[in-house]
């Protein structure tokens, strides 16, 4: 029996079964002051999201100065949030994050997606439409974003989803410049368009919102990104960020415009929300002087473990 087996698990996949990859991610996130200062509630998204298709082995968060408490909650969207409080000053607040886990990826996904979602234009069924409402709302709307996204149907308007869907997470692939960003929030939709430029954070929103305008639900994905030594993945090093849309049979398909990945492949979910700020890595407060903030430096590193380890 596979490790995933189970309730929950593969039992009901087609064999043969892809073995799971196991992966050790080590996220150190660090906030720097010129004096002690001191801090306000953190709260933090680092613990990868259980499901079928990733298993937690060992998971260990390890935070300077040690919080007065720390405790854990799921927030709307069911994502693991942890939560620290401090009494301590320090002119240094460091979060340090292992998570060994495994996970199970196909190469070449093939989704069995129901016979009326399989050619677009499609009508979500009115229980999921209900259900969908707020993965369906723009949050950018912008003529020339609408414009760019209607740009991949063909003049006869209907295509096949997953060829639509592909040939948007492609283009950006292949069409922008990707540019790493430290700063918080993201550009623009019609920004990132303008300037055909930016960061993990910018192109996945870019693509939600152009599959919201051809009225497909989308969500917005932070995790991290496994890239393999002498492979051009970009992402690599910090958190990063794509978006899933919700296809009838298939359920929430991870896009990566990025790297042009459909599916999970390398792709490690921590966070879902339908807008990015709602899937912050890591967000808190601090008091002290004005001026004493020097900076947060962020480490990610994914490493894939050796079979028989």
């Amino acid at each position: 029996m596979s490790i995933l087996d189970g309730p929950g698990g593969l039992a009901s996949l087609p064999r043969p079964v892809v073995e799971p990859k196991r992966f050790t991610v080590r996220h150190v996130s660090t906030y720097r002051y010129s004096e002690p200062v001191g801090f306000g509630e953190h709260r933090m998204m680092f613990r990868p999201r259980a499901s079928h298709d990733l298993r937690l082995v060992a998971t260990d968060l390890e935070i300077t100065p040690a919080p007065s408490r720390l405790h854990w909650l799921h927030d709307v969207f069911d994502n693991s949030v942890a939560v620290a409080s401090f009494e301590a000053e320090a002119a240094e607040l460091r979060f340090e994050s292992l998570v060994t886990l495994e996970h199970l990826e196909s190469p070449a996904p093939d989704y069995a997606l129901e016979r009326y979602a399989a050619i677009y234009p499609f009508v979500y069924t009115n229980a999921e439409a209900s259900d969908l409402v707020k993965a369906r709302n723009r949050h950018y709307p912008d003529e020339d974003v609408d414009a760019w996204a209607w740009s991949f149907l063909p003049p006869g308007g209907s295509t096949g989803t997953m060829t639509l869907l592909r040939a948007i997470t492609q283009a950006i692939r292949r069409d922008f410049t990707y540019v790493r960003r430290a700063e918080k929030g993201v550009n623009h939709p019609a920004e990132t368009l303008r300037r055909r430029s930016g960061s993990c954070r910018d192109f996945a929103v870019l693509m939600i919102e152009a599959a919201r305008s051809l009225g497909l639900a989308a969500r917005f994905v932070s995790g991290y990104i496994f890239v393999p030594d002498f492979d051009t993945t970009q992402g690599g090093g910090a958190t990063h960020a794509w978006l899933q849309i919700y296809l009838p049979g298939a359920g929430w398909v991870d896009f990566d415009p990025t790297n042009s990945i459909v599916g999970n492949r390398h792709l490690i979910r921590v966070a879902v929300a339908w807008d990015h700020h709602q899937a912050l890595p890591l967000w808190g407060t601090w008091h002290g002087a004005a001026g004493a903030f020097e900076g947060l430096d962020v480490t990610v590193s994914v490493t894939e473990e050796s079979p028989g380890r």
